[in-house]
């Protein structure tokens, strides 16, 4: 037993003298291929070895025989080992050389594509990883992309309605001011209405920032949605019998709603004055607020005629107005894209689908809880 404790700590010190050695090599070769690495792992393994069974060997006064047995057989040990280590690392590196070009492709603003063949865990494990950031960055740049060009649309957009009011406004103060109006009480009036047109879109693009930077502050409370459409139909009413379009709001029940009863009225308006300025003479535009599971849906139903499938997608987007003929002579395209900012900022969403005759935007919103 004292004979095999001897031996065992032998064999240690010989075995600890390599390691020692093989951990300083490696850290001076730290900043090499891995190939290299393996190849020192692998000489320090069978030095290892060998340091251990050549103390031993002394120390047991072996024959010179036997002790070059021994070496022999250690050494075909280490050329076995040292070609395995040299044959993995050369695959690593190329694996790792695939991925390199791989991930370079997307980086560049490609999308990247894992090289094919076998891999060790780890590689397989990282290449995964770089093609779901790939998705990520792919749909990240169509992000950016479209609202890129919904900014443009903007920026024209307004541009044009700002430069039609001021154009107006210019002209008839250059007539005032040269004493040729024959009736300045028209154009006082003109030019009045012409500034709460103006004051109206500067309201909506400071709203408009303000979501967009994430400082939209909300003070909820909770009420009954009863009194919430009954506020927003109140105030959409005038505007309704000025086009001739009848409000419905009889299908509004008295469920409870947690929000910010003036935001949530802003968006109940925007919706209002959405739909009748899109709704012909004669025609309809129905409220409605019912509970749904663990939501409560706000809903406007009117009597446009429908939104080409293709631009249901593009409905609350900042500027959009749709075509020619459905693009309210006062719209700048900022109501729908408040009333999606204002909806999700309180943890809802908002929708559009065609329905018989026109359309409907719907408003989910959480429900408030109970108690």
């Amino acid at each position: 037993m004292r004979d095999m404790a001897l031996i065992a700590l032998l064999a240690f010190l010989g075995a600890a003298a390599a390691g020692l050695l093989g951990a300083l090599v490696l850290r001076l070769l730290r900043d090499r291929s891995v190939a290299v690495a393996l190849t020192v792992v692998a000489a320090v393994a069978v030095t290892a070895m060998f340091a251990g069974t050549l103390v031993v060997a002394r120390a047991m006064f072996l024959s010179a025989h036997d002790l070059s047995v021994v070496t022999t057989v250690v050494a075909m040990a280490a050329v076995v080992s040292l070609a395995t280590a040299l044959l993995l690392g050369r695959w690593v590196v190329a694996r790792s050389h695939d991925l390199t070009l791989a991930a370079r492709s997307f980086g560049d603003g490609g999308s990247f594509a894992a090289p094919g063949g076998a891999s060790t865990a780890e590689l397989a494990a990282l290449g995964r990883e770089l093609a779901a950031t790939s998705a990520r960055l792919t749909a990240s740049r169509e992000r950016e992309r479209a609202l890129e060009t919904s900014r443009r649309e903007l920026v024209a957009w307004i541009s044009h309605d700002l430069r039609t009011p001021l154009a107006g406004l210019r002209a008839m103060s250059e007539a005032l001011e040269d004493g040729v109006v024959q009736d300045p009480e028209r154009y006082f009036r003109q030019i009045r209405a012409e500034v709460e047109r103006l004051n109206s879109m500067v309201g909506d693009l400071f709203e408009l920032s303000r979501i967009h930077a994430g400082a939209l502050a909300l003070a909820p409370t909770r009420m009954s949605a009863y009194d919430l459409v009954g506020e927003a139909l109140a105030g959409a009413d005038p505007l309704a019998r000025q086009h001739g379009v009848r409000l419905v709001g009889g299908r509004v029940e008295a469920v409870p709603v947690e929000v910010d009863g003036k935001e949530m009225t802003r968006v109940l308006a925007n919706l209002l004055v959405n739909a009748i300025h899109r709704t012909p003479a004669d025609g309809t535009v129905a409220v409605a607020a019912e509970r749904r599971a663990d939501s409560v849906v706000l809903s406007v139903t009117d009597g446009c005629g429908g939104i080409p499938s293709e631009d249901l997608p593009r409905v609350f987007d900042t500027g959009w107005r749709g075509t020619e003929a459905r693009t309210p002579p006062a719209g700048a395209g900022l109501g729908l894209a408040i009333v999606r900012g204002i909806v999700e900022a309180h943890e809802g969403r908002a929708e559009v689908r065609n329905v018989t005759g026109g359309c409907r935007f719907e408003v989910t919103l959480p429900a408030a809880a109970t108690g």
